[in-house]
């Protein structure tokens, strides 16, 4: 009798083969369903006992609603079992992000979007958890208390934080991801997304949101991360299936596939040919721009095809606006290398979320910005943790023509550092959001930066006194249209005074959660006579407001939009 086994190992391979098509050829929801299919077809050994933990801290945020000194609506708030869940409502021992809805990208300090941003990169914040045990996840479970809906993706990292000597490699997987939806209720929920499986263990998780769809501000309770110790075995029936194979399309689709970036566009394996058939007849200029309308990957890609294709997208104007944050899971010191030719014409960079963890080193980036940072007008760096002091120096020497930066919530920049912005005198918008800046620094920018029209100093704790530096707005930036002072701890009716008298073009005003304001000093009504132009103004938690300054902004800011007078105490507007 023959054996069986060959026949075996045939059909096995044919499986393999129409799951690779079906993988290569599948819309997003037919993948979905293929990837649950394999994972409802794994077992685990009866001995890989599954490991249930909370998150044990959290180590790195773009916002939040709270202060940096409390708890309060803070991203702290995730470290440990639940505060609040199964209850709903809002409460301040959970974890809030800073905006919501799409109000946010309409007000006059919101910035112009980058162009050939990939459709699927829409998140808008993140949080990152570690936990105890390195595991080989199973499932993550978000406790969702107040407006839920607005997780779109979870990821995990090779590295542990807890690790005592750094990696050799660190990577990271997508485990889930989907564009932003609607939810309806507004109640708790214990959100249980279909992860895929990952072939290592992790014990760093990363969640982004998306909080446009939201009609308040979302808040989270916990995160609960399942997971074996031991990597789990795949049945025989898929267990010739390499998961990273079936998942090379998906990632790509969703943003991290910027391996190309990692690969010179040598032209030696380029097809040669006298004949570009319909290009040939082409001018220059129109295939220019219909290669704007690629996204980096596929503009990297398209650049090994032949040498005529090459030639256009390694052409400097393609890289005018230049957005790598959705590639902030891949990008390192080699893939700016390998763009540094190509971006020697660069106007508008965005390295915002990228280089954490060893991926872009300081001498990386200072050789990048040597070569391109001579006509650079925009730069994002928010959440950018590779910077330090010699970075902002490399900045103010090679961007002379700068006129926006951001800087939020980059944490770990020291104090000293931010002196160096005040060499970029042509600055027009300038973002410090939770940072370390100190107010000698800022009285020193505010100074030399006097074509200054947006300013965001939400959150900045160092600052010792903000009636001083109301008073220097006031005093040296009189074509201000913007400015943020989100939880100010100590500004008074005399630095208001200094702003409504020396600000007179402002639009947009954040004095939210400052509590030292009182409306019975006439400070509110003062903004409402000197301030015509206002489009915003955020009075939020300041439960002096009246129905007189309801009534001076009614009569003299005809252009109001924006009006958050919200009482945090009661949960309600006034």
């Amino acid at each position: 009798m023959p054996p069986v086994f060959p026949m075996l190992t045939v059909l096995t391979m044919f499986y393999y083969m129409c799951l690779r098509r079906r993988a290569r050829t599948a819309t997003r929801g037919e993948m979905m369903n293929s990837h649950r299919t394999i994972e409802a077809n794994s077992r685990t050994s009866p001995l890989n006992a599954e490991v249930v933990q909370y998150a044990k801290e959290v180590v790195d945020f773009s916002s939040h609603y709270g202060s940096e000194n409390s708890m309060s609506y803070t991203m702290w708030n995730l470290a440990g079992v639940p505060n609040v869940f199964p209850s709903s409502g809002d409460f301040t021992q959970t974890a809030v992000f800073r905006t919501y809805g799409t109000w946010w990208d309409q007000c006059p300090s919101a910035p112009v979007p980058f162009k050939r941003t990939p459709p699927n990169f829409q998140s808008q914040d993140y949080v990152e958890l570690a936990f105890e045990q390195q595991v080989y996840p199973t499932a993550v479970h978000v406790l969702e208390t107040y407006h839920p809906g607005a997780v779109i993706r979870i990821l995990a990292c090779s590295a542990n934080p807890y690790s005592p000597s750094p990696p050799a490699e660190v990577r990271w997987e997508i485990l889930w991801s989907e564009k932003p939806t609607k939810v309806n209720a507004s109640q708790a929920r214990q959100f249980k997304p279909c992860i895929k499986q990952i072939n290592f263990p992790t014990n760093l998780i990363r969640l982004e949101v998306n909080s446009s769809l939201l009609d308040y501000y979302t808040e989270l309770d916990a995160v609960v991360l399942h997971g074996t110790k031991d990597k789990p075995v795949l049945s025989l029936k898929t267990s010739l299936i390499d998961m990273n194979d079936l998942e090379d399309d998906y990632e790509e689709k969703n943003g991290c596939g910027m391996d190309n970036l990692n690969k010179k566009f040598s032209s030696i394996a380029l097809r040669e040919g006298t004949s570009n058939g319909y290009f040939d007849k082409l001018p220059y200029e129109l295939i220019q721009l219909i290669l704007n309308h690629l996204t980096l990957p596929d503009l990297c890609r398209l650049a090994q095809t032949c040498k005529l294709l090459n030639q256009h997208c390694c052409d400097p104007l393609q890289y005018i606006h230049l957005n790598l944050q959705p590639y902030w899971a891949k990008l390192n010191d080699t893939s700016l290398e390998f763009l540094q030719p190509r971006c020697t014409l660069v106007q508008w960079l965005n390295l915002s979320w990228t280089g954490n963890r060893g991926f872009i080193s300081v001498s990386g980036f200072s050789r990048f910005l040597k070569v391109c940072g001579s006509e650079l007008v925009r730069l994002e760096l928010s959440c950018s943790h590779f910077l330090n002091e010699t970075c902002l120096e490399i900045i103010s020497e090679m961007c002379l023509n700068l006129q926006d930066l951001n800087l939020s919530s980059c944490d770990k920049l020291p104090p000293q550092a931010f002196n160096h912005i005040a060499k970029l005198c042509g600055l027009k918008r300038l973002v410090l959001y939770r940072t370390k800046v100190e107010q000698t620094a800022l009285l020193s920018v505010l100074n030399f930066c006097s074509e200054l029209q947006h300013l965001s100093l939400g959150s900045c704790v160092m600052i010792e006194d903000y009636d001083v530096i109301a008073s220097m707005i006031g005093a040296k930036c009189k074509k201000l249209r913007t400015l943020d002072l989100w939880r100010c701890k100590n500004i008074t009716e005399n630095g208001i005074a200094e702003l409504a008298s020396g600000c007179p073009l402002l639009e947009e005003l954040d004095l939210g959660w400052c509590p030292t304001l009182q409306s019975s000093t006439g400070c509110f009504a003062k903004l409402a006579r000197h301030l015509p132009n206002l489009q915003k103004l955020f009075l939020t938690a300041n439960r002096s407001v009246c129905d007189t300054d309801i009534e001076e902004l009614a009569c003299n800011c005809t252009r109001l939009r924006q009006l958050d007078i919200l009482d945090e105490d009661t949960g309600a507007s006034t």
